[in-house]
């Protein structure tokens, strides 16, 4: 792996809050997401740190998008 890839791939990890912000939810909302285990929502811990990928959050909404109004 390059130093190119690794510095890109260290901004593609986002903080609670950044995730968050990415996804308009509240920090606290995440944490009990990933407790619960409510959403399947992939995330990394790195320590005590908890990352997000862009592309993971991302790919969670389109997962999320509806064309009616439709819950199932």
């Amino acid at each position: 792996m390059t130093i190119e890839n690794i510095i890109h791939a260290n901004r593609d990890l986002l903080d609670e809050r950044a995730a968050a912000d990415l996804i308009d939810v509240a920090p606290g909302t995440l944490s009990v997401w990933r407790s619960t285990g409510r959403y399947n929502l992939p995330f990394i811990k790195i320590g005590r740190k908890v990352r997000y990928r862009r592309g993971d959050l991302l790919a969670w909404m389109e997962a999320r998008t509806r064309e009616s109004g439709a819950t199932a």
